[in-house]
């Protein structure tokens, strides 16, 4: 792992009345205008520049006003159950007589609008679909609910393929030639602006004093906004950061969702300190556990309650899910640890430019974080795969590292080599895809060769970027409290890592597997908390006095004292 540290940034376009520090981290950030700071919600773009939103809203508004029936499918992770609590919320608020959803379960029907939901969705008899975070790549499903006389909208942001469905209207931002300026919204953030478009349009035709029906805030959902957006790990550019920022000053003020608070409360998380990190960390991967293992359905009703009892008991199940996904998933990444040791590459720059494992004893619902992990520790592309449960195919996850999109990577694939994938779709560091059991090897080597290719001889390292040192009179509390308000941090926008020598005062395994350690910097009396998790001290020398570390600043609550502690992201003995 190498730590490379950030070239020194000019800080001279930023106000003087920000504290230097803060200058240099938003500096190194590419924040080049203060503009880029303004949080407030008149900063957003405005919805008007998204393609297709003026058709969608047309469409929603004579569906609102005939009383017709509006049927949401969503995807099955953290932005997609937002996106549709979101979504039935406001419909609902704006005036929409009936509105439902439906959330395809990933083992039987897989992913999107796919012919096989469409015929799940007829039993409800809707008059329109609207889907959230999906649908962008249903060509067959779109032209299957529109057989059936169903008006369909897409509201997606994944990458769009070749060909696009035939839907009645299609909002998302990386549609090709739209104008929209930020690429990065994730599927809520999609469903927001449709929302804001939609009552905008309702406004001017007098709706809301013709019904004597109250105008709804729609920024009293921001809490769902700024949970699937961390949760999607979309980049956090300055329009993102605008409504991660809004959700985030909304749930410390004491206004959100039942489900999100039984979901900080069942986490241990205050909500009145709650950041993006909490989001990634603790509320998204419960959340998530619900689509991995059984039915997004849970998740979805504990998004929509307004019921404390009923959002906490459907909390208390999401964490109960929790649990078992992080018991399979330690399980998997254990097989993939023996996996790799097999192969028994003794140089590192051996392995392949991008990995792909696989076991028929996997579970499908968590290859993605078996993935991640794997992706960690080699510094490559890994897809996981596990079997689809029909006894023929396979279902993959990918994890990408900078420099490889492996969604491109895919779609090469697939070019070179038609009839190898049977579908895909997907970010830049993260996709998905099926293919033959049949077809794994081959796959698998041609994957390997289309990385190289994007690699182009450039042998992948773990790095990790470094906001440089800190004096040790700002290793304080202070400090760790300036830094965490002056967020929301998150992909894109990464939150700040600094790295220096420290004298090893103490060190102690806890947890089973983690370091706790108690860290000196030079010229200071107290040592620091810290803490690495993941690691432990088996292979270092019997006697280390120095380590060079890199690490976040904490804010360290434990028995209600708030004091710094380290957060290790790499640690090397000295």
């Amino acid at each position: 792992m190498q730590i490379i540290r950030r070239p020194e940034p000019d800080t001279d376009h930023l106000s003087d009345e920000l504290p230097p520090l803060l200058k240099r981290l938003y500096a190194a950030r590419d924040v080049r205008d203060p503009h880029q700071l303004d949080y407030s919600l008149n900063a957003l773009l405005p919805s008007s520049q998204l393609h297709g939103i003026a058709d969608a809203v047309g469409l929603l508004k004579t569906a609102i006003e005939a009383g017709r029936r509006i049927l949401i499918v969503a995807d099955f992770d953290a932005d997609g159950a937002t996106a549709c609590a979101l979504a039935v919320r406001g419909l609902t608020a704006l005036g929409a007589h009936d509105v439902r959803y439906v959330v395809p379960n990933r083992f039987e029907y897989g992913y999107g609008l796919s012919p096989e939901i469409v015929e799940v969705a007829a039993v409800q008899q809707p008059d329109m679909i609207v889907t959230v975070d999906n649908g962008i790549a249903s060509v067959s499903g779109v032209a299957a609910a529109r057989e059936r006389g169903m008006q369909v909208i897409i509201t997606d942001h994944h990458l769009p393929p070749a060909e696009l469905p035939a839907a009645d209207a299609i909002v998302n931002p990386n549609l090709p030639d739209d104008p929209f300026p930020s690429k990065y919204l994730a599927g809520v953030g999609v469903m927001f602006y449709v929302l804001i478009a939609l009552r905008s349009a309702l406004r001017a035709d007098d709706w809301f004093k013709r019904r004597n029906l109250a105008e709804p805030n729609l920024a009293q959902w921001l809490d769902l906004v700024a949970l699937g957006t961390v949760a999607d790990v979309v980049p956090l550019d300055h329009n993102n950061r605008i409504l991660v920022a809004q959700g985030i000053k909304r749930i410390r003020n004491g206004s959100c969702c039942a489900g999100i608070r039984a979901l900080l409360a069942v986490a241990g998380r205050d909500p009145a300190g709650v950041s993006a990190t909490d989001f990634g960390f603790f509320i998204a991967p419960r959340l998530n556990a619900a689509g991995r293992l059984t039915d997004m359905t849970v998740g979805i009703e504990c998004l929509l309650t307004n019921n404390d009892a009923s959002a906490q008991a459907m909390a208390r199940q999401l964490d109960d899910l929790n649990r078992e996904r992080r018991e399979l998933q330690n399980t998997m990444h254990e097989d993939a640890e023996r996996t790799l040791a097999e192969l028994s590459l003794a140089d590192d720059h051996a392995w392949p430019a991008g990995l792909c494992l696989y076991r028929e004893d996997w579970h499908q619902g968590l290859v993605g974080l078996v993935a991640s992990r794997v992706k960690e520790q080699i510094h490559r592309p890994v897809i996981a795969f596990a079997p689809a449960g029909d006894g023929e195919n396979l279902k993959g996850s990918a994890r990408s590292i900078p420099g490889v999109h492996v969604r491109d990577v895919l779609d090469a694939v697939a070019t070179r080599h038609p009839g190898l994938v049977t579908k895909f779709g997907g970010h830049a560091m993260a996709a998905g895809l099926s293919l033959a059991q049949a077809n794994y090897e081959a796959f698998a080597a041609a994957f390997a060769e289309e990385v190289e290719r994007q690699l182009d001889g450039e042998t992948p390292v773990g790095q990790i970027l470094s906001d440089g040192d800190l004096e040790a009179t700002d290793l304080s509390l202070r400090t760790a409290e300036l830094i965490a308000s002056a967020g929301p941090w998150g992909q894109g926008f990464p939150e700040p890592v600094f790295d220096g020598e420290f004298e090893l005062v103490e060190r102690r395994i806890v947890g089973g597997r983690h370091l706790s350690l108690k860290l000196r910097p030079p010229g200071a009396n107290k040592p620091i908390k810290a803490i690495a998790f993941g690691t432990d001290d088996s292979a270092w020398p019997a006697r280390v006095e120095r380590v060079a570390v890199a690490y976040r600043l904490d804010v360290d609550t434990y028995g209600g004292r708030r004091q710094l502690q380290l957060m290790v992201e790499h640690l090397t003995p000295l």
